[in-house]
C-alpha cells in the first residue's frame, strides 16, 4: 500500500531524474548540434522564448516560439549561423530543481575567458520541456542590440 508520502517522494524522485537527464541531454545535443534529439526534448505544443528568436529568424518580431515546427526551424538556424562568436558553451553540472521547474546557468567567466552568459529556466511536464525561457546577460544583450534594433 502506498502511503501519500511516499507517493510524494517516488514523484519527486522521477521529477528529479527527468531534470537531470534533460540538464545533460540538452547541454550535450545543444553544443553538439545535434537538432533531433534536442528537439526530441520538447514536448509538441512548447513555448521557447529568447531574445535570439527575431534577431536570427526575420519574420518573428518577438522572441516567442509556439511548438516543435518552430522551435526545430530556430535552432536549425541557428546552428547553421551561430551569429554569435562567443558561444562557449561552458558551464558546471549545477542546476536547481524545484517542482517541474529546472534552471542553469552558462556564466559569462569561463577559463577560456567571457562567454554569453545565459540563464536556461524550463518547465518540464511529462519528461518534455513544456515551456523554455532563456535570459540574457549585459554581454550577450549588447552583442545582439544591433540586430533587435533593425527588426
Amino acid at each position: 500500500m502506498t502511503t501519500p508520502g511516499n507517493e510524494f517522494l517516488e514523484q519527486t524522485a522521477a521529477m528529479n531524474q527527468s531534470h537531470a537527464h534533460i540538464h545533460g541531454e540538452w547541454h550535450r545535443a545543444a553544443s553538439g548540434r545535434d537538432i533531433p534529439a534536442l528537439i526530441a526534448l520538447y514536448a509538441e505544443d512548447a513555448i521557447l522564448e529568447s531574445p535570439l528568436v527575431p534577431a536570427i529568424l526575420s519574420d518573428k518580431r518577438d522572441g516567442m516560439l509556439r511548438g516543435k515546427r518552430e522551435i526545430r526551424e530556430f535552432l536549425e538556424a541557428g546552428a547553421r549561423s551561430r551569429p554569435i562568436d562567443l558561444v562557449r558553451w561552458h558551464r558546471s553540472d549545477t542546476y536547481f530543481s524545484a517542482g517541474n521547474t529546472l534552471v542553469w546557468e552558462y556564466p559569462r567567466q569561463t577559463p577560456e575567458g567571457d562567454q554569453v552568459e545565459i540563464v536556461e529556466v524550463m518547465e518540464i511536464t511529462n519528461q518534455l520541456i513544456q515551456h523554455h525561457r532563456i535570459y540574457w546577460g549585459w554581454k550577450g544583450c549588447l552583442l545582439i542590440a544591433p540586430r533587435l534594433a533593425r527588426t
